[in-house]
């Protein structure tokens, strides 16, 4: 089911553990680019409003469980390359016990304060409702989303990326498939969106613990790992929730800027919706190499090999810078025809929210490159336990940079949104500086040590 790669080529070992997982975004960004797509060819700007400003919510929610599952997929890794069978078991067990219960709590809490959350993203009186509906039906599916991201960070913990793009990309169809029904053929409006991206996850959980059960020999999980034990969640927390924080005020950030931009107007908050979505799809290289390097680097700092896990880092961090150059080039040239593609230039609203969002997207592209580096060096943190470097390096730019950033760019260029492009990159670009010195000066003086239960 998984793979050691604490053997052979490093760069080799990227590319096979990154691929799977690259394809395995590109078909969960489908997810929330599909939604916006669909909806904006049946329906209005108000709707495409709701259905941008719900998923970003849900999108916080997201990254947030993923973050937090990062302890366990570290953990996992640490016990595979120390060939600790024993620990790869115990590890798994907790995992699941523990995020099923933080799922329940999760939909409990957020149902009861859903219209406070819309109230607090300034959401545009014409799409109040229609956020309402989104929210409360993704909401009550949060223990699916919950469910596919813990299995799929074991698998990755284990080494294997392959397995979860498989979950993902039969989701991924019954997403779209069920976008048309639910929104074209019966126009239910951002309720569909909601409906058909809470069902296809059931459908992706379904799936997976199918396969788990005909591997069930492979996994080798007693009863007794599902019992909670003190050492192994902590263990997993200490690593989980500074990455779930960080990720979590790093999302809170981007909603500040949706906040902002919806103060603008209607159009300034679609704009901004749809280049969030653009972005998502943007990112799946950088987002790879943070998955790969913590994966990759855990086993390797596991079986005491840290010169891999370095190179693994310097590897991640090359691709990256490449990808997000050549990305942030071509945007410069084709930032319009590409926000044409999420709303219809035909209308006087469509056509100032291409303006807008073409803006916006020429500016945030660059933080395609900038983000890259910072998310390659918070792997290798997290991969030596060391979280906490990541969540430092996130909080400085966001109170330093990235939001007053925007807040002052939007005050001082009211017509346009390529300023808050540029401070929203500008972010990540502190980000990355204060990972290279974190990197020279902490880590170099200190050699990585494997967690142990």
């Amino acid at each position: 089911m998984g793979k050691n790669f604490t053997t052979g080529s490093v760069l080799k070992g990227i590319l096979f553990f990154s691929l799977p997982y690259l394809l395995s975004y590109f078909l969960q960004t489908l997810y929330g680019m599909a939604d916006l797509f669909i909806i904006g060819q049946f329906a209005d700007v108000s709707a495409t409003t709701a259905v941008s400003i719900g998923s970003q919510v849900m999108h916080l929610l997201t990254v947030m469980i993923v973050g937090l599952a990062m302890g366990s997929t570290v953990s996992i890794g640490q016990a595979v390359g120390r060939n600790d069978k024993k620990s790869v078991s115990e590890n798994i067990g907790n995992t699941v016990a523990l995020f099923m219960i933080i799922s329940l709590i999760l939909t409990a809490v957020l149902l009861i304060f859903v219209n406070p959350v819309v109230s607090i993203m300034s959401t545009p009186p014409e799409a109040v409702s229609g956020t309402v509906d989104y929210l409360t039906i993704c909401f009550i599916g949060i223990p699916f989303i919950t469910a596919y991201n813990i299995i799929s960070s074991i698998f990755r913990g284990m080494g294997d990326s392959k397995t979860p793009m498989y979950f993902i990309a039969v989701a991924c169809i019954i997403n779209i498939g069920l976008d048309y029904l639910f929104m074209g053929v019966f126009q239910m409006g951002p309720s569909g969106a909601a409906l058909g991206t809470v069902l296809s996850q059931a459908c992706s959980v379904l799936i997976s613990l199918i396969i788990i059960f005909k591997r069930k020999n492979e996994m080798a999980v007693k009863k007794e790992d599902f019992k909670p034990n003190r050492i192994v969640m902590k263990k997993i927390l200490n690593v989980g929730i500074p990455i779930a924080l960080q990720d979590g005020f790093i999302q809170i950030s981007f909603l500040i800027i949706t906040i902002i931009a919806n103060s603008r107007g209607l159009n300034d908050a679609a704009a901004v919706g749809i280049v969030e979505k653009i972005i998502s799809f943007l990112f799946l290289v950088p987002f790879s190499m943070l998955s790969t390097v913590s994966a990759l680097g855990a086993q390797n700092i596991g079986a005491g090999k840290q010169e891999r896990a370095k190179q693994t880092l310097r590897y991640a961090t090359i691709i990256t810078v490449c990808f997000g150059l050549i990305v942030a080039i071509v945007m410069q040239f084709f930032a319009e025809p590409v926000v044409a593609l999420f709303t219809d230039e035909a209308t006087s609203d469509g056509a100032k929210t291409i303006l807008l969002g073409e803006q916006y997207l020429r500016g945030y592209v660059w933080d395609c490159m900038f983000a890259g580096i910072h998310f390659s060096f918070s792997g290798y943190f997290c991969a030596c336990g060391k979280s906490m470097l990541s969540f430092i390096h996130n909080i400085l730019a966001i109170l330093l940079v990235r939001v007053p950033g925007v807040y002052l760019t939007s005050l001082l260029f009211p017509e346009t949104l390529f300023p808050m492009g540029l401070a929203t990159a500008a972010g990540s670009l502190l980000s990355a500086v204060v990972c290279v010195i974190f990197f020279k000066t902490i880590l170099n003086r200190n050699t990585p040590v494997a967690l142990k239960n």
